[in-house]
């Protein structure tokens, strides 16, 4: 097979920072593991705007729709708030979510044993935790349509967002959720708000019968999206994939973050439907965001960045074995004590820059060979 492709966009704030580290991950799997990537590299959000004039240019469009995998840093900061809603650098972002159609996305909750003081939660809640959210990432209230501001009749202004959802969005959505539960706890929670919302009421609807239709050997059960922040916070360790449209899932895949402590350990996938060789669309990303008040100082947490090239290695390249390898070198170097700015509590730890993080990592990729 042909060597596959992986197209790199930094973006702004801390994104080329922890991006060099994973470039050292890449290289490494290229020389000790024989896995080697065409890499290429291009702008995404304000550093896209600063030499096109706009968030992407229509040539990277192309290149994402391309290429086997786009990994992507960061976008945004406050150089650019004053921007046109239409430029703004998150734009961007949603460009390639929505022409590349990533409609699946994967933002796992993984508490490394490590860490588990660091969460604000008691230890044994978030100890061992590993669950799993999977957001609608194309529909919902983010592009539902009629919207905007405008006067009523009363003379009053007033802002308008619609939820509107087709039964294939929600099917496909679900199958990944069941497809993704198979490789992992065989269980899936579905969550939305079928007392008040009609959406709800599909929502809840079409998933049932995507289980009991294709499914049926999957574990299934509702609740409603607010009770389900609630349980987050209660005992999340009943959960193993959960699935929910975009709105919810904006929302709870943010609470389900800080079980962990830290948004510098968070990867994420947004996944579309298979391409010719089989492989999804795919975009992978930190959850973290650009972070411009600590960006060009060596204190950003390159781990969830490194963590998303893992899922890119686990969803997009079928190398499941080498991407434990990664996650156990991550879990490796938490374990010996080595903390980046974020991590740093009243448990203590070794204090390490961006790049001494990466070069850790790397050290530990190499002892475990």
């Amino acid at each position: 097979m042909s060597t596959p492709s992986l197209l790199i966009l930094a973006g702004d704030g801390i994104g080329p920072e922890v991006m060099t580290e994973v470039r050292k991950i890449i290289d490494w799997f290229g020389a000790k593991r024989d896995l080697a990537f065409d890499v290429s590299e291009d702008l995404v959000g304000g550093a896209a705007y600063d030499v096109h004039g706009v968030p992407l240019a229509d040539e990277t469009m192309a290149k994402a729709q391309e290429v086997d995998a786009v990994l992507l840093g960061a976008v945004g900061g406050p150089k650019y708030d004053d921007l046109d809603f239409s430029v703004k650098p998150e734009r961007g972002l949603l460009r390639l979510r929505k022409e590349m159609d990533l409609f699946s996305n994967l933002r796992p909750a993984q508490c490394f044993d490590a860490l588990a003081d660091f969460s604000s939660l008691k230890k044994d809640v978030v100890a061992g935790l590993d669950i799993m959210i999977v957001r609608e990432l194309t529909s919902g209230i983010y592009f539902g349509e009629p919207r905007g501001i405008s006067v009523n009749a009363n003379g009053e202004r007033e802002g308008v967002n619609t939820q509107r959802y087709t039964e294939s969005e929600i099917a496909r959505v679900a199958r990944s959720a069941f497809e993704l539960a198979k490789r992992r706890g065989n269980k899936v929670c579905s969550m939305e708000k079928a007392n008040v919302m009609e959406s709800g009421i599909l929502w809840r609807e079409v998933v049932q019968k995507v289980h009991d239709e294709e499914y049926p050997d999957v574990e299934l059960s509702h609740m409603y999206a607010d009770a389900g922040g609630m349980q987050l916070c209660r005992w999340p360790k009943q959960f193993d994939v959960i699935v929910t449209d975009n709105l919810f899932g904006d929302l709870l895949s943010d609470v389900a973050a800080m079980l962990t402590g830290s948004l510098g350990m968070l990867p994420s996938a947004s996944l579309g439907a298979p391409m010719e060789n089989g492989r999804p669309k795919a975009l992978y990303e930190p959850v973290h965001g650009s972070a411009p008040d600590i960006a060009g100082q060596g204190k950003a947490n390159p781990i969830a960045c490194i963590l998303s090239f893992a899922m890119a290695l686990r969803y997009s390249f079928d190398q499941g074995a080498e991407a434990d390898r990664l996650e156990k070198a991550v879990e490796k170097v938490l374990a010996d004590g080595l903390r980046t700015a974020d991590l740093m509590g009243p448990e203590g730890g070794s204090p390490v820059s961006t790049s001494a993080m990466g070069d850790a990592i790397v050290a530990a990729l190499d002892a475990s060979l």
